[in-house]
């Protein structure tokens, strides 16, 4: 895994837009799977990319509560997007994951993990601060522990990280006011802000290890004017003055422990679809369940994980029925998890600012105004 940034002082390079295949290309060659922003499904979608023309230059994006909209942008960029509804768990963390598989022999099973040989590791491009942050939560939760998740662990200790630090914020953005962006300190290998200025266009690209040093060597890049460093420290100054949402974290935990049965819950949940778009789109959900299946001659089984949702009735079930089985209790778990169970279990938030949750749920439902309201106003308990 990356190591913590040992260079936020060192020398900033430029690189040419125009030379990014190089990049590209520099990363293939060293057998990485590059995984980068490209336009699928009407958004940005992060996939497997070989080429700058897959990536989605001259696009920027419009979110709100409940809105998402691709628009074409006055400018040939490559990261004038925001995020998308995918998080970088889709190839860290897939959806869909394979435990076991096993056989039935003449002296009981043969049981059989699947083989990691073959798969290549993978670079991701274009990993922006808030979801630097979402990946050592990850991190932490996955490997840090007693249990630690050995198909996580494999990919992730392979990876290379470029980020991207951002230009301006999209419409539920809300990181600089829980510490996770809008630039990147730590936790990538190298990291870009893209800057216009005077007319040029041009990335300027930090050092974040010995691996993305090694990389950058080999792309010989010139440094940085000072005229570009402090472009892109601009760039990232006026982002996070720009962001119009913030989420209140002080003593926020307690705040939220006190209201545990405010009424407001009930208002939220008049709303609340228990569509679970929320869990599927957070970069740090984790949550799984596992299913067992087995063929009509009982001599093959496998073992399956998947994605699960807090805001599934099953998902609660224990003998006897589910124990969450009305919108307030499902919606009640999942904000109380991020944002006060997962502080006790964790040590942090276990929300990154990203406002995807706002952004993609069908209704708008805003995480920084209902933690908000629950906390500030007259508290109504309910009977």
């Amino acid at each position: 895994m990356t190591a913590q940034n040992k260079y936020p002082l060192a020398a900033r390079f430029s690189l040419d837009p125009d030379r990014f295949q190089q990049l590209l290309d520099s990363l293939i060659a060293q057998k990485y799977a590059v995984f980068g922003p490209t336009v699928g499904q009407n958004a940005v979608t992060y996939s497997q990319i070989t080429s700058i023309q897959q990536m989605p230059i001259g696009w920027s994006d419009e979110q709100n509560g409940g809105h998402y909209r691709l628009s074409k942008s006055s400018r040939p960029a490559l990261f004038d997007y925001v995020v998308g509804q995918h998080s970088w768990k889709h190839v860290l963390y897939p959806a869909f994951g394979k435990l076991w598989s096993a056989t039935k022999n003449e002296r009981g099973f043969e049981v059989k993990a699947p083989s990691e040989n073959g798969k290549p590791k993978v670079a991701l491009l274009g990993v922006r601060p808030c979801e630097l942050k979402a990946l050592a939560i990850h991190d932490q939760i996955l490997t840090g522990g007693e249990f630690e998740d050995p198909f996580y662990r494999k990919i992730r200790s392979e990876a290379l990280i470029i980020a991207v630090n951002c230009a301006r914020p999209g419409g539920t953005c809300f990181c600089a006011s829980v510490g996770t962006g809008p630039k990147a300190y730590a936790g990538f290998d190298l990291a870009l802000t893209e800057v216009f200025h005077d007319g040029t266009h041009g990335l300027i690209v930090e050092i974040g290890s010995k691996r993305g040093e090694k990389l950058a060597a080999g792309l010989d890049l010139p440094p940085a004017t000072e005229a570009e460093t402090a472009a892109a420290q601009q760039t990232s100054d006026q982002a996070a003055k720009a962001m119009g949402r913030r989420l209140d974290t002080n003593q926020l935990k307690e705040r939220l422990y006190a209201n545990f049965d405010n009424t407001n819950w009930d208002k939220i949940a008049e709303r609340c679809l228990t569509c679970g778009n929320c869990t599927m789109v957070c970069p740090t959900c984790f949550c799984v369940n596992i299913q067992d299946t087995t063929d009509l001659t009982g001599t093959q089984a496998e073992r399956e994980r998947r994605w699960d949702s807090c805001y599934s009735v099953n998902f609660s079930y224990i003998h006897g029925g589910s124990i969450r089985t009305s919108p307030y209790a499902r919606y009640r778990q999942w904000l109380m998890h991020k944002l006060a169970y997962w502080q006790d279990q964790f040590g942090v938030i276990g929300c990154v600012g990203c406002g995807r949750c706002i952004t993609w749920c069908p209704v708008g439902i805003d995480i920084t105004e209902e933690a908000a309201v629950l906390t500030t106003e007259d508290r109504h308990t309910r009977h």
